[in-house]
């Protein structure tokens, strides 16, 4: 096995990312494959790592989307539980005054 393939497996596991299992996998078929029609096999590895990460790139801008999207939420939601909560103070002090 190729030092390569060995790398990307180690991190696959150490991170638990079945995609990099998977690169690893065609990464290995390339090699093996690959160097059997004689074809250049560090060019087709190279576009699949570009691949994965180009892939991850996309993913990460949508998650950090995300993420912007519910932090944006969550402090409106503060702000209006905050409100809501002063509103409740200034009835219940109302009705203890009404009450007295």
């Amino acid at each position: 096995r190729s030092e390569v393939v060995v790398l990307i497996r180690k991190l696959a596991k150490r991170h638990h990312s079945s995609a990099l299992s998977q690169l690893a996998s065609r990464v290995a078929a390339i090699e093996h494959y690959g160097a059997a029609n004689g074809e250049d096999p560090f060019a087709k590895v190279r576009g699949l790592i570009q691949s994965m990460i180009e892939k991850l790139e996309r993913e990460h801008e949508v998650e950090a989307t995300e993420k912007a999207w519910c932090d944006e939420n969550l402090a409106k939601t503060e702000a209006k539980k905050g409100e809501l909560e002063d509103d409740v103070a200034k009835m219940t002090a109302k009705i203890d005054s009404a009450a007295s």
